[in-house]
């Protein structure tokens, strides 16, 4: 069995940290040291793997320095802008890892950036900032086509994955998903879920796909609650693409 942790990193993100009851361990995108030299120490952990989703500085920022200290293997998209790596990968590529024995299916995720990349096996998905617990990433660099159908991609992995996203967005995103369907009862429940981790003090994710797809506008382009809050954009792109131009812009 595979321990998961969300690390809290930096003023809103997570680094994921999964070990193995032998004490071997990976980590997602680590954007600081810090945390995960802490939870090594604490657990006693040895750090075999980093994988990296895309280029910006908070997912990456601590990986060379972590991969030196630990001799740990670096995979990361095919992107000058990640500096070195020991594997790059693209969409369909097996990541199979010894220690901890974990394998993933790197799947190619453009929109956020064009190389993003995610990770998805073991129950598990790491999707960096391209699917957020009720919303979706930026579109930095990528065009609504291609983030839908990276949204798409994500969104056909079985009911029970564990969504890994790379930020505590849910309140915020939240707040924007109640002015698009605000009837939908499995949006109610997870923000009522939302607030009570975070009033304990835990993080909100991972949450599961079953419950992105009930709730998160952004896997709902074709709920007719949506298509008609989108209205007049006709087709899934059109909607998407307004979706996320109101989020955007959109304020609390």
């Amino acid at each position: 069995m595979l321990r998961l942790s969300a690390l809290p990193a930096l003023s809103d993100n997570y680094i994921w940290l999964l070990a193995d009851a032998a004490g071997q361990a990976l980590v997602v995108d680590p954007g600081e040291a810090a945390p995960v030299e802490a939870a090594l120490a604490h657990d006693g952990l040895r750090l075999r793997a980093i994988l990296l989703t895309h280029h910006h500085n908070d997912h990456i920022g601590a990986a060379a320095e972590l991969a030196a200290r630990h001799a740990a293997t670096v995979i990361a998209p095919h992107d000058p802008r990640i500096p070195s790596a020991d594997r790059r990968v693209g969409g369909g590529d097996r990541v199979a890892l010894p220690a901890p024995a974990a394998d993933f299916e790197a799947i190619a995720v453009p929109g956020h950036t064009l190389t993003h990349i995610a990770y998805a096996g073991e129950g598990v998905l790491f999707c960096g900032d391209t699917l957020f617990s009720l919303g979706c990433g930026r579109l930095f660099e990528g065009t609504p086509a291609q983030m839908l159908a990276s949204l798409d991609r994500l969104a056909a992995l079985p009911d029970a994955t564990r969504v890994c996203c790379g930020h505590e967005y849910t309140l915020a995103n939240a707040a924007f998903a109640l002015t698009v369907e605000p009837d939908n009862p499995a949006l109610h429940a997870r923000i009522a879920e939302a607030r009570a981790q975070r009033a304990a003090g835990r993080p909100t994710v991972p949450s599961t796909l079953a419950a992105e797809r009930a709730a998160n506008p952004f896997l709902r382009t074709d709920a007719p609650a949506v298509a008609a809050w989108a209205a007049p954009a006709g087709t899934r792109v059109a909607r998407f693409a307004a979706l996320r131009a109101a989020k955007d812009t959109f304020r609390a």
